[in-house]
């Protein structure tokens, strides 16, 4: 695997800990989540470098089987371009569906 590509895998993976991480200490609830602005935001971020890396990983190889990844690229881009387009609900989803079978891939490239 080239070099490049298995750093960026390494930032999808970080960015998915430190987002898994948010909902240690709070309760992982969309109620609670809604309200929390700096959560959000941080989830937010990190979602972003989830999908610059993933646009990255794209244009250098397309070779690595990822699901969604040019929808993780199109998220990317709505947060960044579309900000005040993007759902609550949504990134809830991402988060709650999304987000675990992307780390269970991540996991197995990087093995």
């Amino acid at each position: 695997m080239d070099k490049d590509v298995k750093t960026w895998l390494f930032d999808i993976h970080n960015s998915i800990l430190e987002i898994e991480s948010f909902f240690i200490d709070i309760p992982h609830d969309f109620n609670y989540y809604k309200r929390d602005i700096r959560t959000k935001r941080a989830v937010e971020r990190n979602l972003e470098i989830i999908g610059e890396a993933m646009s990255r990983i794209l244009k250098q190889s397309d070779t690595l089987d990822i699901s969604n990844s040019r929808k993780i690229v199109d998220v990317r881009n709505r947060i960044i371009h579309g900000y005040d387009s993007v759902s609550d609900e949504t990134i809830w989803g991402i988060v709650v569906k999304q987000i675990p079978i992307l780390k269970t891939e991540i996991e197995k490239l990087l093995e």
